[in-house]
């Protein structure tokens, strides 16, 4: 169910995506569908070893197979200067391994063969002689003295560190924790997860050799970028790269880099003179395209002894794999973890994290995480509920106590960032209304003194995000900025195009951009058709993660859509033969200021526009307009969860039995298309919180590599989603709007382990680390006596 608290002030609604129609009759057309002339097939060859020297590789009796057209190593790319290709962090990736492999599942060689069958068929054939070398998986001893170096290809690399990074003030913070009159402390970890989005990654390269020019159709989530780093690798122009990124099943961050499968296409396309397809299967996809998180955490937190948080602390050792590949602003090595802070008002605060290489696949901020705000609000809403657990507080009375008031924004965190507006008391106070918390503290209580066997547990996370990728000044990927582009042109009959540089991936931007331009325009959006995904066809942009599609790419629509409606003022006004400055507009129209009935709508405008009207000197004819939109500052969307499970204590088993989720995402668009981002994030949480790891052995074997190890929730864990929202417009951005495609996988994961463990408090358990399996649960309970004292508080 939906309960609303605020109708949206611009006139927006619930519309039915304009995608629906060709999804829901399988008519999209994904990279997997594209099948041109003559097209070759490639499969990678893939490391068993997580660490091991290559000390030799033998291709001829693959190359010998009858359907095999070429067998492309590291040694092939070296000769071609293409063996190594840069991240979204400055590092440098192996396309193919050269001098040894560094993760299992890391990419040895590549066949490219008539059929897919052939070339998979032919990777058997080929003769790797391997030296093993010690692996290092735990990020823990990536640092020891004496570990393995894994990026022995850097020069002067004697250890496994990336960074260290600080923010906030550590002597302040000091000074804060030493007047305490409560210091409480927690190690936790975030584990290592996957997006493991429907589709998986795939590519098809076709080199053209007669006009020079190569095409990419390729799952990404940054077409863009894609063509940039292209550009980087391959040493053609830009103009000479043309990436189209067709209908995406599913990224949640883990296509917003390249691969070396999309670039060993490139080169197959280059070597045979044909277009050449590589799509991966669900293991491949799962063992070595970007996770996320993999965070290892001790956070303390400070208090007075009536529960006013006065400071945190915080230090972080991330394991960023065998390359830093992580997609997030180089500005900021840990991404936008210094806003661990949360939504409290505290006096100080300060993190250190470390970054650091391990034996396992690169990456490290995919999975709808806004460059691991995921991480730092997970840490945070612990370190509240550990503190509620020594204070004998209520957690939600804590958070209260402690929320930024309205009054305090814009606020400025204690580690530099500038929250745009809020009101967090109210979003907290109506998931307490609509969840009934009262009352089902009650039931807790009258549960706990009947002895019912069953556990019950409830859960509060309240979280702040940070999203659109920012502004120039403070961050960019690759040095290209975040800013996004829009051109819209208004057709003679008043129908329009609008041409964006984001991308969907199911988000519905197809519909929302399409409701943007009809607010500002007053066209039906049935009318307006959104062009994205195309490099050749769209202007320059930095593609859609981090929730950055509507607060950027909205905001570019909506600056593009007033730059038409003033243009078509001038046209009306030659159309009506009086000044522009005597009309005045209504939705659709501009009419002459007191003679409502002398106005001319925007579909006559543009025929006007079109045809020989005389225009004032130095006026162009027709409607369209360019922008380029470079927002002055992030957006902050927050919320409000509140999640209720029961635990069965002897068999560990959580069933999530209700889960509240009030968001602020600023001016929503489309709340139909809200509510469903949100209802895919809350899921997302859960799995999180409940059954997803990437697991490995001591000697870096992946351990869960298909959906049978790494398990993903369905229908059947999730609840019936109990949403309520708030709107609290961004002061700053075009239209208020803030952004919601992130949201609820970040505040989900806390809500969920902080009810289990709210469920555990009775028998003395404080923390335990995700995924809280039934055999973790069962774990933390084992030697642990029922303590009647804290069962009924």
């Amino acid at each position: 169910m939906t309960t609303t608290e605020n109708s949206t002030p611009m006139g927006f609604g619930r519309m039915h995506r304009k995608e629906d129609a060709r999804f829901l009759r399988g008519r999209g057309h994904y990279v997997d569908d594209v099948n041109l002339p003559g097209m070759l097939h490639g499969a990678v060859l893939r490391s068993p070893h997580a660490h091991a020297r290559v000390v030799s590789i033998d291709t001829s009796a693959a190359e010998a197979h009858p359907k095999v057209k070429a067998v492309i190593t590291g040694q092939t790319l070296d000769g071609l200067d293409l063996a190594w290709m840069p991240t979204l962090s400055a590092d440098v990736q192996a396309v193919l391994a050269t001098d040894k492999v560094r993760f299992q599942g890391q990419e040895v060689a590549f066949v490219v063969a008539d059929d897919r069958y052939a070339a998979r068929d032919a990777l058997e054939l080929i003769d790797v002689d391997y030296e093993a070398l010690p692996p290092v998986v735990d990020a823990q001893r990536a640092l020891d003295e004496g570990a393995p170096v894994i990026r022995d290809d850097i020069d002067g690399k004697r250890d496994n560190h990336i960074f260290d990074w600080e923010a906030g003030d550590s002597g302040r913070t000091d000074e804060v924790f030493a007047r305490a009159d409560v210091v409480s402390a927690q190690d936790m970890l975030y584990p290592r997860v996957h997006p493991a989005p429907m589709e998986t990654c795939g590519a098809v390269a076709d080199m053209d050799p007669v006009t020079g020019k190569l095409t990419v159709w390729t799952t990404t989530q940054a077409p863009h970028a894609h063509r940039t780093l292209y550009a980087l690798v391959a040493g053609l122009p830009e103009h000479k790269i043309r990436v189209i990124s067709p209908d995406i099943g599913g990224g949640f961050g883990n296509k917003v880099g390249i691969y070396p499968g999309y670039v060993c296409a490139v080169v197959g396309s280059i070597v045979t003179g044909k277009p050449v397809k590589w799509m991966e299967d669900r293991s491949e996809n799962l063992m070595s395209t970007s996770f996320a998180r993999d965070y290892h955490m001790h956070g303390e937190i400070a208090a007075s002894s009536d529960g006013k948080i006065l400071g945190v602390r915080v230090k972080v050792l991330a394991d960023h794999g065998a390359f830093n590949g992580t997609a997030q602003p180089t500005k900021f090595p840990a991404g936008f973890f210094s806003v661990f802070t949360g939504s409290y008002d505290i006096e100080a605060a300060h993190c250190a994290v470390t970054g650091v290489y391990t034996n396992k696949a690169p990456g490290g901020v995919a999975y709808a995480c806004s460059f691991r705000i995921t991480e730092a609000v997970y840490l945070i809403e612990r370190l509240v509920d550990v503190l509620a657990f020594d204070l004998g507080m209520d957690p939600g009375e804590l958070r209260m106590r402690n929320l930024l008031q309205p009054e305090q924004f814009p606020y400025q965190s204690k580690t530099g960032w500038e929250y745009d507006s809020g009101d967090y008391p109210r979003a907290l106070t109506r998931a307490m209304e609509i969840a009934g918390y009262p009352e089902l503290r009650e039931e807790q209580k009258q549960r706990a003194l009947a002895g019912d066997g069953t556990l019950m547990g409830i859960g509060i996370s309240f979280f702040t995000e940070a999203v659109g990728a920012g502004p120039r000044k403070h961050m960019d990927i690759l040095g290209l900025g975040m800013a996004d582009g829009a051109e819209l042109r208004v057709h003679p009959t008043g129908k329009a195009v609008l041409r964006l540089s984001c991308q969907s991936q199911g988000q519905g931007h197809e519909t929302t951009f399409a409701q943007i331009v009809a607010e500002e325009l007053g066209i039906s959006p049935d009318d307006i058709d959104v062009v994205h995904g195309d490099t050749d066809q769209t202007p320059f942009g930095l593609g859609t993660y981090g929730s950055r599609s509507t607060p950027v790419s909205g905001g570019a629509t909506a600056v593009v859509a007033r730059r038409v409606r003033e243009r078509a003022k001038i046209v009306a006004s030659a159309m009506l033969e009086v000044s522009p400055d005597d009309l005045e507009w209504e939705k659709g129209r501009w009419f002459v200021q007191g003679d409502p009935d002398s106005g001319r709508t925007i579909s006559e405008i543009a025929l006007a526009a079109h045809s020989d009207l005389e225009l004032p000197d130095g006026v162009e004819g027709h409607l369209d307009a360019t922008c380029v939109y470079n927002p002055p500052n992030l957006t902050y969307p927050f919320g409000a969860y509140i999640c209720v499970v029961d635990v069965d204590p002897e068999t560990g088993q959580v069933q999530v039995r209700k889960f509240v989720a009030v968001d602020d995402c600023g001016v929503r668009i489309n709340p139909m298309i809200v509510e469903g981002q949100v209802h895919g994030g809350l899921a997302e949480g859960i799995g999180m919180a409940l059954m997803q790891v990437m697991a490995f052995d001591e000697d870096g074997n992946h351990l869960g590599g298909s959906f049978m190890d790494y398990l993903i929730p369905t229908s059947m864990e999730c609840p019936t989603w109990e949403l309520g929202e708030t709107v609290t417009p961004s002061p700053h951005h075009p239209i208020g709007a803030k952004g919601i495609g992130e949201s609820a996988t970040v505040g989900s994961p806390a809500a969920v382990v902080n009810a289990v463990l709210d469920a555990l408090k009775p028998y003395g358990v404080r923390h335990a680390d995700m995924p809280l399996t039934p055999a973790a649960v069962w774990r933390a309970l084992q030697n642990r006596p029922l303590r009647t004292d804290l069962a009924i508080t």
